[in-house]
């Protein structure tokens, strides 16, 4: 097993491994940048390294200097965390080649999977549901828009190498579809220097359910059920829970079925998540897999009592998996909470936290990094809390939610526990019934 781990990240994702590492006896080392030398993950892993100045482009996403950390620090592993280079297969391959272990996928697989097109050929391959679409790249519009016609719509234009919903256009009839096609383009090549676009047939009423899976290095993988992330806007999650309340139990099955079939046929090593749309009718398909652990893993960790950091550094030391499939034995739910005002379009809000109450209690966790004192810089993304209640039932677990969120307080510095707070008291919300949509027509108060 690894002796030193080095967090590339950040946040309280970079405090989430290390507590897991000190659990395990490994050492840690942080790194940071200037913007972040006051932050707690610098000040509870064994070592620290700053590898740059605020920008990301010069600090967590300067390959050469993470590298360096590790090397004058004689780490012998590297956990990317989330975001930043989590997903970069540039990276992974150059921790390899300096006998470093990346703790995350292969550069094989992350090229693999994070092409769409590519990922969503491999799943044809694999007999798991897609969404019916274009056989790989669009070359030309008038490609475009034959496919289109013979589909119908609505449509869904994609970018390749999209991410975070840039390169994306609904298209709802004809007449719209060259003005989309352009604008998602022209983005996509903003956003990633690739204009490169597929389309899909629209899922109405779509539901975002992603299943959590492990794999080993000997080509088995199994899951640990379904998170529900279809609250969302811009395509950012806001919260998330499971089980999901739209999901039956023999759906439940067959899409975690669905999820080791892709694992293995990939023979993925680690922790990911394969993603699906599921329209109203309970048909599920394939939209991609992450290659990494998400934000919202620790709903998965109260339901099933199952540390997913632990298990992605045992599967990279070598170690295999159980084998065993899990399913939530409780509820649980996620609310992610940014630093951002909810009353003015959810604009970020840097600055100095200057109170801060954490609630508390049964079934009450809370991921975070800040503290009273503590300044967020606006260099970064702005989520800077995690809230997850766990109980029984579901009702129970948004009653614990209103209670915790009323208990939370924050100083200083807009957030959003006021949206949180108003979307558990809303009916459709309530009931379970919303879908990726619900954001549109959602007002706060």
């Amino acid at each position: 097993m690894f002796k030193k781990i080095l967090i590339a990240n950040r946040g309280e994702i970079a405090m989430r491994v290390i507590r897991t590492c000190k659990e395990m006896g490994i050492k840690t080392v942080a790194v940071y940048s200037t913007a972040d030398a006051e932050s707690l993950h610098v000040r509870f892993a064994d070592e620290a390294v700053c590898i740059g100045p605020a920008p990301s482009s010069e600090s967590y996403l300067k390959m050469s200097n993470i590298i360096a950390a590790a090397e004058i620090t004689n780490a012998d592993a590297i956990h990317p965390g989330y975001g930043f280079l989590s997903e970069n297969a540039k990276f992974s391959k150059i921790c390899e080649e300096h006998e470093i272990k990346f703790i995350g996928a292969s550069a094989e697989m992350i090229e693999r999977m994070g092409d769409k097109a590519s990922a969503r050929a491999t799943m044809d391959a694999a007999g798991v549901p897609t969404i019916p679409g274009s056989d790989g790249i669009l070359a030309t519009f008038e490609e475009t828009e034959k496919l289109a016609d013979k589909m119908g719509y609505p449509v869904m234009l994609k970018a390749t190498a999209g991410g975070g919903g840039k390169g994306m256009r609904a298209v709802w009839k004809k007449s719209e579809l060259k003005k989309s096609w352009d604008s998602a383009r022209q983005e996509a090549h903003a956003c990633f220097g690739n204009d490169a676009m597929y389309m899909e047939k629209l899922i109405e009423e779509p539901r975002h359910i992603e299943i959590q899976i492990i794999g080993d290095s000997n080509g088995n993988a199994c899951h640990l059920s379904e998170r529900d992330c279809s609250i969302q806007r811009r395509h950012q999650k806001l919260t998330e829970e499971t089980p999901s309340p739209f999901i039956t139990n023999e759906l439940r099955e067959r899409m975690g079925d669905a999820a080791v079939k892709a694992s293995e046929f990939i023979k993925y090593e680690g922790a990911g998540t394969v993603e699906f749309l599921v329209d109203k009718h309970g048909n599920f398909y394939f939209m991609e897999m992450n290659t990494r652990i998400q934000v919202e893993h620790p709903i998965t960790e109260q339901v099933v009592d199952y540390d997913l950091i632990r298990e992605q550094i045992l599967v990279a030391g070598g170690v295999p998996i159980s084998g065993k499939n899990y399913f939530p034995q409780l509820h649980s739910i996620e609310c992610r909470i940014n630093a951002e005002d909810p009353y003015k379009d959810f604009r970020p809000s840097p600055g100095k936290i200057t109170n801060l109450h954490i609630p508390g209690g049964h079934g009450i966790r809370v991921d975070t990094h800040v503290y009273s004192g503590y300044t967020i810089p606006p260099n970064y993304d702005s989520m800077i809390a995690k809230l997850i209640t766990t109980a029984q039932t579901r009702e129970e677990a948004i009653n614990k939610m209103r209670r915790a969120l009323d208990e939370f307080i924050i100083e200083g510095i807009k957030t959003t526990i006021p949206f949180h707070a108003q979307l558990m008291e809303h009916p459709d919300y309530i009931n379970g019934n919303y879908t990726t949509k619900f954001m549109e027509t959602f007002e706060i108060q």
